[in-house]
């Protein structure tokens, strides 16, 4: 930028500290509207907290529809910036998760308290920082650039959804279905974390994802296991031993091919986040553990990051209620879920599964499967202008460097945006790890908030400038 270019910033800057306080009334009055996506009983709720978030974009002059879709609506909203500036696309949610349970709540979950913490003041309720504390952030960076001069310094386009917390199921149809109208040079969005309190950082790579459930049948009804017992298959002594298996010695998955095309870092890569200073023993810590688990010849967070993972996330079958009842079950199940990386095909993987349990059950077993959900790993391309400028803005607004992360969780839109609209994302979040998303007593840092509106109002400063 140029002197001109950085008073305007600084104007803006100025613009949005004078306003700071309604922003933040603003994040507090959106976070009272319980947006629940899963709960039938929220849907109103749902509908109500998209209809603030138009009401908020029309008063800054965006032009606003509120889509139906076969769940919750869709805000999609356009404000056309200067002739020849960049197009972005902010993507974010405006559904929230249950609050339960509601008795570890320090105050109800949708009754947003204003409370003091390690870091100065913060906002404690649920959707504090997913995601409704991190769009109210880049809203109010819209709000002070359109106070200060009347308008946008570049073209936006905003999609708000209702059902991220659920998977969006309705979402890729969605996108597909308006991709001209959702065309844009990048995506911004505001959904991950920074590395700590004074550390900002763009997350570069996202696992993908493969969740499957697996049944094991046996006998065509429950079985005293007195009488039936020591000859008939017990499908639960036979699936959890099939599930036994899958990781080795070493903590590899065991699946035949599972590593086939992953990627791995490169020295650079290995050599910035070394610098990072990670304490393993402190994350685990944090959660009342002190053993890592997981590939023992790679670093911790390769392991979390970048390498891929297999997880049983519930089982079940038999009888599980008060006392006893003495019978072997029918039928036994369980949830699985694979974290992919990179250059792994999520298919392959569930074929891989499929034809790894087949193997290792008796002949008498009957195994069914079922696919939820089917995402490949993301990598970032760093060396973009608009990710370049994300760098310059956080940096410029936090005076030290910018750190390049990974994701261990997924984000299946960045995928579904690259594939369908052939356009890249920027993620750069302002969450902590101890922000309590998805748990009772949620809360986001008004320090984060500050940083990540200032952050939002150089960024879109620096883009109206790039070349």
């Amino acid at each position: 930028m140029n002197d001109l270019d950085h008073s305007l910033a600084d104007q803006v800057l100025a613009r949005a500290e004078a306003g700071f306080d309604q922003a933040v009334a603003r994040w507090m009055d959106w976070l009272r509207i319980p947006s629940i996506s899963a709960q039938p009983a929220h849907r109103a709720d749902c509908a109500t907290a998209a209809a603030w978030a138009g009401e908020m974009l029309r008063g800054l002059d965006f032009t606003v529809e509120i889509l139906d879709t076969p769940g919750h609506p869709v805000v999609l909203a356009h404000h056309a910036g200067p002739a020849g500036a960049p197009h972005l696309l902010y993507y974010g949610h405006y559904d929230v998760q249950p609050a339960d349970p509601l008795e570890l709540w320090t105050a109800p979950p949708f009754e947003p308290q204003l409370v003091d913490g390690p870091h100065g003041k913060r906002v404690v309720a649920r959707g504090a920082v997913d995601d409704k504390g991190q769009v109210a952030m880049w809203l109010a960076a819209f709000t002070a650039w359109h106070q200060q001069t009347g308008g946008l310094p570049v073209s936006i386009t905003v999609l708000l959804e209702g059902e991220e917390e659920i998977g969006s199921p309705n979402l890729e149809p969605f996108v597909m279905q308006h991709a001209a109208r959702l065309g844009a040079d990048v995506v911004v969005i505001s959904d991950t974390g920074m590395w700590d309190i004074d550390t900002p950082a763009l997350t570069t790579s996202l696992r993908g994802m493969c969740y499957m459930e697996v049944t094991l049948q046996a006998a065509d009804r429950d079985l005293h296991s007195g009488m039936f017992g020591g000859s008939a298959l017990n499908p639960i002594n036979a699936l959890t031993r099939a599930l036994g298996q899958l990781h080795t010695a070493e903590g590899r998955v065991a699946l035949p091919g599972f590593y086939d095309g992953v990627i791995e870092p490169s020295e650079a890569q290995k050599s910035a986040w070394q610098k990072l200073g990670f304490s393993e023993h402190d994350f685990l810590a944090e959660i009342g553990l002190s053993v890592p688990v997981g590939e023992q010849d790679r670093s911790a967070l390769e392991r979390l990051w970048i390498r891929p993972t297999a997880d049983i996330n519930g089982i079940w079958g038999g009888y599980t209620g008060a006392g006893s009842k003495t019978v072997i079950a029918s039928q036994a199940s369980a949830k699985i879920s694979f974290r992919l990386v990179p250059g792994q095909d999520p298919k392959a993987v569930a074929q891989g599964f499929r034809d790894f349990m087949q193997a290792r059950v008796p002949a008498d077993a009957k195994l069914s499967f079922q696919e939820f959900s089917s995402a490949p790993g993301l990598q970032i391309d760093t060396s973009n202008r608009f990710v370049r400028s994300a760098v310059t803005a956080m940096e410029q607004e936090f005076g030290r460097e910018v750190a390049m992360i990974g994701c261990g969780g997924s984000i299946p839109i960045v995928e579904s945006f690259r594939r369908v609209l052939g356009t890249d994302s920027i993620l750069m979040g302002f969450g902590l790890q101890d922000d309590k998303a998805h748990s009772p007593n949620e809360k986001f840092e008004v320090a984060c908030f500050r940083r990540g509106l200032r952050s939002h109002v150089r960024l879109l400063g620096a883009l109206s400038q790039s070349e």
